[in-house]
Formats: C-alpha cells, sequence, structure tokens
C-alpha cells in the first residue's frame, strides 16, 4: 500500500499504479459477480464492472421500472438478469446492492443463496453494524467486505465514462477465504475506484450517516433555505437570493474548493469576500457544532437507522417520499432555481 500524508497524519491507501485494473482482472477471473438491486449504485457498479471485462449478472425483481431500465442498460432476462434469489444462486460475490430496508426484507432469502467461499459484498456498513435491527448476519463459511464510493451511483457511472474514477472506503468484515482482502480491493478496482482507504464496517455507516445528514445533504439544504429566506424577507427577488444562496456556490465557488481546497478559493475571492467569510466562519461552525454532537450520537445509539427501517419499510414510503420531494420541488426557492438554471450559457437555445 502507498502511504500519504493527510494533514499531518500518514494513512496507507491502495492506489491503481500497485493494483491496475490487469491485476483486477487476474484476482477476478473465476467469479461471478452477481449484483442484487438495480437502483441507486446497482447499475453504475454493474456496467462499470462489465466494462471492465468482468463477468457480472444482476438481480432485479420483475415488473418494476429498475427491471425495465436494466433491459434497457442491455442486460438480457435469463442469461445476464435474474430475479434477485436467482442471481444470488448464481453468483460467486454476491453485491448486496439492495436498500438498507430491502437488504432487512430479503435476508432470509439471500443467506440461503451463500455457498461456502462466496463473497457478501456491502457498499455500506448499515445492516452489518445495526444487526441487532436489520438481522444481517453472515454465515461464517463465506467473506463479506464493503467497498463503499465517496459518491452516489451517477457520479460513480459518469466519472467512470469520462476516464476518471471515484475515490472510495474498503472493508473486510469477516475473511473465510484468506483472500477476501485481494478480491475486495480487486472489485474496487473493477468498478472504476481511483483509490481506496481502509476503513471498518462500523466507521464508514458512522460517517456516511452524518455525512449524508450533515454537510452533503441536510445540512446543506437547511442552511441554503435560512439564507434564501432571510434575503426575502427583505425584499431580495427571487432570482437575487438564489444566485446569492446556490447558483455561485455551485457554478463557481465549489469549483475552486475541489480544485485546490478552501483557503484557494478564498484566496481567489474579493478581499471584500474573504474578510467576511473569515470573520463568520467560526461564529457558524460554533453555532452548528452542538448539532453535529447531537447528530453523531444519534447515529452512534442506533436511533437514526431505526428511524430509517422504520421509515422505509411502510408500504407507503415511495408515496409519501414523493410527496416530501415535492414540497422541496415546487417551493419559491427550487423553481427559482429551474429558471435560473435554464438561463446558464450552457442551456441557451439556438433561435
Amino acid at each position: 500500500m502507498a502511504e500519504i500524508d493527510f494533514g499531518g497524519v500518514v494513512e496507507t491507501v491502495v492506489t491503481r499504479e500497485e493494483f491496475p485494473l490487469e491485476k483486477a482482472r487476474e484476482v477476478l477471473k473465476d467469479e461471478v459477480v452477481a449484483v442484487l438491486g438495480y437502483g441507486v449504485q446497482g447499475p453504475a457498479q454493474a456496467l462499470n464492472m462489465r466494462d471492465n471485462g468482468i463477468k457480472v449478472i444482476v438481480g432485479q425483481r420483475k415488473g418494476t421500472p429498475n427491471w425495465d431500465k436494466a433491459i434497457a442498460d442491455g442486460w438480457v432476462p435469463g442469461e445476464t438478469l435474474f430475479t434477485v434469489e436467482e442471481a444470488a444462486e448464481r453468483g460467486t460475490v454476491v453485491q448486496y446492492l439492495l436498500s438498507d430496508a430491502g437488504q432487512r426484507s430479503q435476508w432470509p432469502k439471500i443467506v440461503e443463496s451463500l455457498d461456502e467461499g462466496d463473497l457478501l459484498y456491502f457498499s455500506h456498513g448499515f445492516s452489518i453494524t445495526y444487526k441487532d435491527d436489520t438481522g444481517v448476519i453472515p454465515p461464517p463459511h463465506v467473506d463479506v467486505a464493503l467497498v463503499a464510493p465517496k459518491g452516489s451511483g451517477t457520479s460513480v457511472r459518469r466519472n467512470f465514462l469520462d476516464g476518471s474514477g471515484i475515490n472510495a472506503s474498503y472493508a473486510v468484515h469477516q475473511d473465510a477465504t484468506g483472500k477476501a482482502e485481494e478480491r475486495t480491493i480487486a472489485l474496487g478496482i473493477a468498478i472504476g475506484a481511483g483509490y481506496l482507504f481502509p476503513t471498518t464496517f462500523k466507521s464508514e455507516v458512522y460517517s456516511d450517516l452524518t455525512g449524508e445528514r450533515g454537510i452533503l445533504m441536510g445540512a446543506l439544504a437547511g442552511v441554503m433555505e435560512a439564507q434564501y429566506n432571510e434575503l426575502r424577507k427583505h425584499g431580495h427577488s427571487p432570482s437575487e437570493a438564489f444566485n446569492e444562496t446556490v447558483e455561485e456556490l455551485t457554478q463557481s465557488l465549489i469549483r475552486l474548493v475541489g480544485e485546490n481546497g478552501m483557503d484557494w478559493m478564498y484566496a481567489n475571492c474579493s478581499t471584500t469576500a474573504q474578510r467576511g467569510a473569515l470573520d463568520w466562519k467560526d461564529k457558524f461552525r460554533d453555532a452548528v457544532a452542538p448539532v453535529f454532537t447531537d447528530l453523531y450520537e444519534k447515529v452512534a445509539s442506533g436511533h437514526e437507522a431505526r428511524i430509517t427501517l422504520e421509515a422505509n419499510s411502510r408500504d407507503d414510503y415511495r408515496a409519501q417520499l414523493e410527496k416530501e420531494l415535492t414540497v422541496i420541488h415546487e417551493s419559491e426557492m427550487w423553481q427559482a432555481g429551474a429558471a435560473v438554471r435554464s438561463l446558464r450559457p450552457e442551456n441557451w437555445k439556438e433561435k
């Protein structure tokens, strides 16, 4: 493994240089990778592996939109596309990529399909870490591991097609064959990971649930709404409020952060912006610190997991989800956003 200094802390990571795609293909040459679930991560990982020459089959419930999507993506019923149970039976690597609630409900069937030496693969530490709530306890005769891309399935596929990749964490929970780590790293390379850093199932799910509820999604949406509403309260137009809250962030500043870091973004803004950001940064940090403490405690205790499982297991879950997402979609802020996005230069239509 390569040793890299992360802000003064040296960590070990796996890069493509030391574990190239050719090596991954060799490790996986006798494997049949069954991707169970064609929802969020499933399509990207399955398609990337197929494009990289790995033998892949897909398991998805018949008669669903995702079954039709799999067919549209070139998976053939009876050849490379099967029911979830059939795919699990055929795979030597079982990529368990159903939703967390789906993993709990399908586990009694899937566990019966696991043969000695199989690799049970996750992209999230949820089901194993919260086993008291999910009931997902693997038998001792299989390898158990995860590769967790640090991005959505859309980004995993898009970056792969762009010729880059996306970073991922990996962990081995159970090594029944003595080859679990090598198989896991090979799968990470095969799905297009840029580099892989080691973690544990518990660390992955604790950081992931905190990140999703925090900066990556929950906090980001909440802070945006707060600023937008404050600007509107003082008479700023919807377009002005949206531009100063979202558009400049997504189209300019966050790209600078992604290129070279927060300090580089600060250095490439006006002196007025720099001064204000530096003066207010600590106030925002201190204001939200108690919220993050509360959030992490609820993740670690399993409280957030139980809420998720309960909500996502209801029969009307998707209908209720659509209602909640519709409220966001139809809000003034995001309707203004749709109008602003339509005016981006790349979206101008030739007259």
